[in-house]
């Protein structure tokens, strides 16, 4: 009587996030792949039929798909890159109590419009900006603005506090007698960073890349007003299927498509971070 009340319990508990999941997520995709096999009506929108014409069209947009897959990754990585020094000094260089000014100041650029924030780097990047000044300084002929470069610099911009937070609380709640116990074995500061720090973060590491891989992923923002149209995302590829061309059916097919890119990378990702039987090998020696 006891297992049955609590398996009662149990399902009390996960019903409103089911049905949030299903309402808000399955529903939604559900429909979505019902679109991508029909066909485009005359009038724009969809027309009810079973081909996959629109999946053998999805080619006609693999320059989006390819700045996608490209742009992402090095993204994250980049962002990766930067956000963990700046972890690493927040959590062990900085005292309490400048620490919370200092996240303080990771998190005022969210209390701004993601719009206004990517419209300023049109300046700093346009011709009135840094090319400008290496222009003053003698560097001629330099352009930012509406190239590959200026994607990733609003991308790690635009995401890096999303990176920083989750290597913040890993590095933060490290153990500091490992890395006393490091020292004193005699490890220099590099091989106790290797073989103890690098080990015991990689969660938070983890966490940060798959967060802003798969916003990326679905990024549209940043590429059209930072790539001037010259650089699509998937993401500018579906706003202009679903709002201009009103092409509902190939732009479903590219969701869809996208939708099992990104299952593909996470699961594979997944398996690699967190093994059946993976253990934390930290050695101090």
């Amino acid at each position: 009587m006891a297992k049955k009340s609590s398996s009662y319990i149990t399902l009390l508990l996960l019903a409103p996030i089911t049905i949030w999941l299903v309402v808000l997520l399955v529903l939604p995709l559900l429909v979505v792949l019902i679109y991508s096999f029909g066909e485009l009506a005359e009038m724009g929108g969809y027309r009810p039929a079973f081909t996959f014409a629109q999946y053998a069209n999805l080619l006609s947009r693999l320059t989006a798909f390819k700045n996608t897959l490209m742009l992402a990754p090095a993204g994250t990585i980049a962002a990766l890159l930067i956000a963990f020094p700046m972890a690493y000094f927040l959590a062990r260089k900085v005292s309490a109590r400048r620490r919370l000014m200092l996240l303080t100041l990771v998190i005022i650029p969210f209390w701004t419009s993601f719009l206004i924030r990517t419209y300023a780097w049109m300046f700093i990047l346009g011709g009135r900006g840094i090319p400008a000044l290496l222009d003053f300084i003698g560097i001629e002929g330099v352009r930012l603005l509406n190239t590959p470069t200026a994607v990733l610099i609003g991308i790690v911009y635009g995401y890096l506090p999303l990176m920083v937070f989750p290597i913040f609380v890993s590095l933060e709640k490290l153990d500091g007698t490992l890395l006393e116990a490091s020292d004193d074995l005699g490890a220099s500061p590099v091989r106790t960073f290797l073989q103890v720090t690098l080990p015991l973060s990689l969660p938070g590491v983890a966490t940060g890349c798959m967060v802003v891989f798969i916003l990326l992923m679905g990024e549209f923002l940043i590429p059209a007003l930072l790539g001037g149209g010259k650089v699509f995302f998937i993401g500018n590829a579906l706003v202009d299927l679903f709002l201009q061309s009103r092409n509902w059916p190939f732009g479903s097919a590219v969701a869809i498509t996208l939708v099992v890119i990104m299952m593909i990378v996470v699961t594979i990702y997944m398996r690699l971070i967190f093994r059946p039987g993976k253990t934390q090998d930290v050695s101090i020696i």
